[in-house]
């Protein structure tokens, strides 16, 4: 007995020297869990980016009398959702990539972007972009009716260099098939170019 007293009176000793609390005095440690978001590659149903993608697991905080709170990242409506969760789609991609880009070129690229999207689905305006779509205004039938056809969510980037830039569209639509797939995902690339003092953003061939 007496050798458990003196080895209880070393640990609580041993204890206080290091400046240590009980245990039942600690403060308890907070978690937040990452949100997982959206997005891309090229036209594909549903694949994640490839630079910039948010990671998803838990990260403990060092105990604190009042815990900061951080706002959970958007999540991605679930598929079928329809336009209802579009401006969520929206949030998701400018939370996963922020802004980059003056604003004037951001809607030129935006502009032409979603319309280069409509050409290649529906083929509507196609005749704008020859280089593009040459040989397939008829020979080949576009896989969407305009009136089935729905952008969801769209932002452009740049793409690694102040003279490049990325559109990334999610969209949805039902095929001539009949089958409807959303959170579709098209990537536009394009170019800057400058004639004669004024700069243009060029569409590339995805080819």
């Amino acid at each position: 007995m007496s050798t458990f007293a003196l080895a209880l009176v070393g640990l609580v000793l041993l204890g206080m020297l290091h400046g240590q609390a009980p245990p039942a005095a600690r403060a308890p440690s907070t978690a937040t869990t990452a949100t997982p978001t959206a997005a891309s590659a090229r036209t594909t149903a549903a694949s994640a980016p490839a630079g910039g993608r948010p990671t998803t697991g838990a990260t403990t905080s060092t105990p604190s009398i009042t815990p900061a709170r951080s706002a959970p990242a958007p999540a991605l409506p679930p598929h079928g959702e329809g336009i209802a969760g579009d401006r969520a789609i929206q949030e998701a991609l400018e939370s996963a990539w922020p802004a980059d880009l003056p604003a004037a070129d951001e809607r030129e690229l935006l502009a032409t972007g979603r319309a280069l999207l409509r050409a290649d689905a529906t083929g509507v305006g196609r005749a704008r972009w020859p280089h593009l779509f040459a040989g397939s205004g008829q020979a080949l039938a576009p896989a969407f009716a305009t009136g089935r056809f729905r952008i969801q969510a769209a932002i452009a980037r740049r793409d690694g260099s102040p003279q490049k830039a990325v559109v990334h569209l999610v969209w949805a639509g039902t095929d001539r098939g009949g089958t409807f797939t959303d959170l579709r995902i098209t990537d536009w690339f394009f170019t800057r170019t400058t004639t004669k003092g004024a700069g243009t953003w060029t569409p590339q061939s995805r080819t």
